[in-house]
């Protein structure tokens, strides 16, 4: 079973497409988008916000420096 639906890729590619013409801005302060994972990951997000078949973000450990000491 495919991970992605169709809406989502077509998403991520319009993104990409408008990244590499250098017009895809970031939300709230419409800096330019500077980096190729940055931009894939605003398709994903368009693509959740509209429907699409997407997974859940993976989820994230807390790294051992953050945790709160043995005492």
């Amino acid at each position: 079973m495919n991970r992605y639906g169709p809406k989502a890729s077509k998403k991520v590619g319009k993104a990409m497409h408008e990244y590499k013409r250098g017009d895809l801005k970031m939300g709230r302060s419409g800096k330019k988008v500077k980096s190729r994972k940055q931009a894939i990951a605003i398709g994903l997000s368009e693509a959740k916000r509209s429907g699409a078949k997407v997974p859940p973000a993976p989820k994230r450990s807390v790294s051992r420096s953050k945790r709160k000491p043995i005492r």
